[in-house]
């Protein structure tokens, strides 16, 4: 395992329960945080590390060469998990997805190649292989990015190999389904209606509601990704399923259940463009590494309710504001040529 990690976007959701859970397993590891903190990144995520003496934070873009390569000087091993992730913002605004996925990337790779980095591990996600009708995604599998945000990550994800095959960067990716847990902003669709329903608000579903997703917990995500990091082989990818495929319409059953609210908050709403209609991957090759989930969806879907109902000083804040502008532009006309579900 590394010493000292630079960790991208670890004020984000996944980043932030990454760096904390590391700290705790690892005494005597060292982590640099560089973030930008745009809407989705925030430091109250990490604000109980604050003091660690093993925990530094700095502001910036990973787009920023002089920023990367002075903190990358300092370390020996980088974690990006720095990216525009959400499907609906990128078919709004692609050109921000492209300067940090892709140019992001680039600039971190070329900080590990000067500075001879033990280990890059690129932290991506199942949609690069786009929509999977049947069966299960393999790493050698081609990919078919069909939006904006998908496309750029898989662009990241090619010039990690290409750098581990021309410049010998020891680089790694990790492809990972759809992630829940606490700290995730309140734009993707777990937390949106899991703060919806605490509100009585309507719940915005998509189309009739049978995308399919696999959902794995954001620990055990986190965990898949150390292992890969100390044991992973430089220029594999590894795949990193939760195996557990639900409907977006069983997701909302669920949730609302959970909170004892009715299935009458649900509207259906008009689609997204080019929603993809099922992800699915298989993880078998990080299972032999030695990884498997070790939480259940049921307990873990509790567990982030019970998160989220404990800390509404957290997410209040977040639903105002710039957030507040997006989610009318986004679901506004939606929401009023929606219908009740039945």
């Amino acid at each position: 395992m590394p010493e000292r990690l630079l960790v991208t976007g670890g004020a984000g959701f996944i980043g932030s329960n990454f760096v904390r859970r590391m700290l705790r397993q690892h005494p005597d590891l060292a982590i640099t945080v560089l973030d930008k903190l745009t809407y989705a990144g925030n430091r109250a995520n990490l604000a109980d590390l604050e003091g660690d003496p093993r925990y530094r934070f700095v502001q910036g873009d990973i787009a920023d060469a002089s920023i990367v390569d002075a903190l990358a000087s300092e370390t020996d091993a980088i974690v990006n998990f720095a990216a525009e992730s959400h499907v609906d913002r990128s078919i709004e605004e692609p050109d921000a997805f492209i300067q940090t996925d892709v140019h992001g990337t680039f600039v971190l790779l070329e900080a590990a190649r000067r500075h001879a980095h033990r280990r890059y591990l690129q932290v991506s996600t199942d949609e690069v292989y786009g929509n999977v009708p049947t069966g299960s995604s393999r790493e050698d599998d081609a990919v078919r990015p069909r939006s904006p945000y998908s496309a750029s990550k898989a662009a990241g994800d090619l010039l990690a190999q290409a750098y581990q095959i021309t410049y010998g960067v020891p680089a790694m990716t990790t492809r990972a389904s759809n992630n829940f847990g606490p700290y995730q902003y309140p734009e993707k669709i777990i937390p949106l209606f899991v703060t919806n329903a605490i509100d009585d608000a309507a719940l915005p579903l998509y189309g009739d509601g049978q995308q399919v997703r696999d959902w794995l917990y954001v620990d055990d995500h986190c965990d898949a990704i150390a292992l890969v990091l100390e044991r992973g082989e430089p220029g594999e990818v590894y795949n990193v399923g939760g195996g557990n495929e639900l409907t977006n319409l069983e997701l909302t059953r669920m949730i609302l259940e959970l909170l004892d609210k009715p299935m009458s908050l649900v509207r259906r709403v008009p689609d997204r463009a080019g929603h993809d209609r099922r992800y699915s991957v298989d993880s078998s090759k990080l299972h032999a590494l030695g990884w498997k989930p070790a939480h259940s969806l049921a307990d873990a879907m509790a567990e982030t309710i019970d998160w989220y109902l404990r800390h509404e000083d957290w997410w209040r804040p977040l639903k105002s504001g710039d957030y507040l502008e997006y989610y009318r532009r986004q679901y506004g006309e939606r929401l009023a040529a929606g219908v009740a579900i039945e």
